[in-house]
């Protein structure tokens, strides 16, 4: 479990592809100071197991299905990575809810200054935009950011300075692709209203009247 507050960018030093799996190895400082065997880091928000360190870099295996859902099969020899350490309990929840388990990517196609903020709208699938909700908390590239605006094609999130300056969104242009992990509250939501017209239809009509009435 994370948090999406970015301890440290990383950077990728070495790559190792299988047939459809990728090991890659990442530099980094900080998240080392206290890493062991087994220990789960995220890498641009994917939630990745460490299996072999050093003082100066560690490594983790991404296995086929974490290829076809995010970005990390598109990271090269140099590419900068988000890293965070796994939540500790009894820290400050400073983000919001991070399992580190991406839904799939999206496309950065606009970055705009606002005053000392940027606007950064991404296109996504219909099936993630479904989940995502004006004023809601999205993670992008392992980032906890609030929506500011979204509807069945797009969406958009707001980077202060601080932000910008210390993850690697603040340097991605237009066309690059970011990992996207929703809120996972909505996902559980979801999939308990399904249940439940599924159980019982006649509860279902009631609580679909109930959010009609409250303009829901």
């Amino acid at each position: 479990m994370f948090t999406g507050i970015i301890e440290e960018v990383g950077h990728i030093s070495g790559i190792k592809n299988g047939a459809s799996s990728v090991r890659l190895t990442i530099a980094a400082k900080k998240i080392l100071t206290d890493v062991g065997i087994g220990d789960s880091i995220a890498v641009n928000g994917t939630c990745l197991t460490v299996t072999q360190y050093t003082d100066k870099s560690f490594s983790a295996d991404v296995m086929p299905e974490s290829v076809r859902k995010t970005s990390l099969g598109e990271l090269k020899q140099g590419s900068l990575v988000n890293l965070e350490r796994a939540l500790k309990v009894g820290s400050r929840l400073g983000g919001h809810i991070v399992s580190g388990h991406i839904d799939g990517t999206g496309t950065i196609i606009e970055k705009k200054p606002e005053d000392n903020a940027v606007i950064v709208t991404i296109s996504a699938d219909k099936g993630l935009l479904r989940y995502i909700v004006k004023k809601g908390s999205v993670t992008i590239d392992g980032i906890s950011l609030t929506v500011v605006d979204a509807d069945y094609a797009e969406f958009s999130v707001s980077l202060i300075p601080h932000t910008a300056s210390i993850t690697t969104i603040g340097q991605k242009n237009t066309g690059a692709s970011v990992n996207i992990e929703t809120d996972i509250l909505g996902k559980y939501v979801e999939k308990m209203l399904l249940m439940q017209k599924a159980e019982s239809p006649q509860l279902s009509k009631i609580n679909a009247e109930f959010l009609s009435k409250n303009g829901f």
